[in-house]
């Protein structure tokens, strides 16, 4: 549950671009055509899912503080190699960024050629570094949840710009303003995008924004309370008490 839960999270509560507008800057250069967005959305996954597991065993097992003593004995436990988090990261991006790229030009040329130069950009692409940076901050807790997240992440940023790129394509035929042509009416289109996108914030809660604020510490907190009550009135009817009593104050 909590894989399902991280995945549809990352494609649509937390996506890359709808919600943090990371990679904007590929997301609009190569969303002219659906055929070129499909090929470095897919590139896109491909390298999230890689790199983020991969710098979550770094982040784990080299970068953290003391992490370098769980394998190398206790002598190693005090060093703190977190300020070589962005160096580290990147060199592992750029890695796999530069596989793809050799994958490509290999078996699909054409392609390639279409994407130019923002197939090795991948390895500066913000999003893919915001994918490790997310998943470091956020303190993932398993190589497995990290991979979901990687997933989910790449996904939810080849939707978007898969959606950007058929609306452009529909818009080449349409009466837009002067003033708005490309980037503008881009832009624009991208805005309502995400406004649309916030409503799945609601996926997580039913809908039921009260529930938002019912962390596990507030609701521990009211059923201790109503236990106080039971046992300080002692009186038949005294759970249908506490319950009302509670409303009033809640």
């Amino acid at each position: 549950m909590e894989h399902i839960e991280l995945f549809f999270k990352s494609i649509f509560i937390d996506n890359m671009v709808f919600a943090t507008f990371l990679g904007m800057c590929s997301y609009l250069a190569v969303s002219k055509k659906v055929s070129t967005a499909v090929g470095l959305g897919a590139a896109v996954i491909f390298v999230l899912v890689v790199t983020v597991p991969l710098n979550w065993l770094l982040d784990q097992y080299i970068l953290q503080p003391g992490a370098l003593g769980k394998w190398l004995g206790e002598d190693y436990a005090s060093y703190d190699l977190s300020f070589l988090s962005f160096i580290m990261f990147i060199a592992t991006i750029a890695t796999m960024v530069q596989l793809v790229e050799i994958i490509v030009e290999k078996f699909a040329p054409a392609l390639y050629n279409s994407l130019g130069i923002f197939l090795p950009l991948i390895a500066v692409n913000c999003a893919i570094l915001g994918g490790s940076l997310f998943m470091q901050s956020r303190e993932i807790p398993t190589i497995g949840l990290a991979t979901t997240y990687g997933l989910g992440s790449g996904i939810g940023w080849f939707l978007a710009i898969l959606a950007i790129a058929a609306i452009r394509e529909k818009i080449r035929y349409s009466n837009v303003p002067p003033a708005l042509r490309g980037l503008g009416i881009t832009f624009i289109i991208t805005g309502l995008m995400a406004i649309g996108f916030m409503s799945f914030g609601g996926m997580l809660t039913g809908g039921d924004e009260e529930s938002k604020n019912e962390t596990p510490e507030v609701v521990e907190k009211i059923e201790l309370e109503k236990e106080e009550i039971i046992k300080d009135t002692g009186a038949e009817h005294s759970q249908s008490i506490a319950d009302n009593t509670i409303k009033v104050v809640e």
